[in-house]
């Protein structure tokens, strides 16, 4: 196994991982606004799930988010 190859395509996954997510919550909480579910100013509860079935791991991250 090459480490400095599975460093470059982890970082590689997590930064489409990181983009990908940022413009799904940025649309979902733009959608809310404007359908009246949120009012602009909650501060939402989330949580990402990282799982490898053929590592068996999964591992969750739970945060939050501040519309204001």
């Amino acid at each position: 196994m090459n480490e400095d190859a599975l460093n470059l395509e982890v970082r590689k996954f997590l930064k489409t991982v990181g983009i990908a997510s940022q413009r799904e919550l940025e649309h979902a909480v733009l959608k809310a606004v404007e359908a009246g579910i949120l009012e602009g100013s909650e501060t939402l509860a989330v949580a990402m799930t990282l799982e490898a079935p053929a590592l068996g791991i999964r591992h969750t991250i739970e945060g939050s988010i501040a519309l204001e």
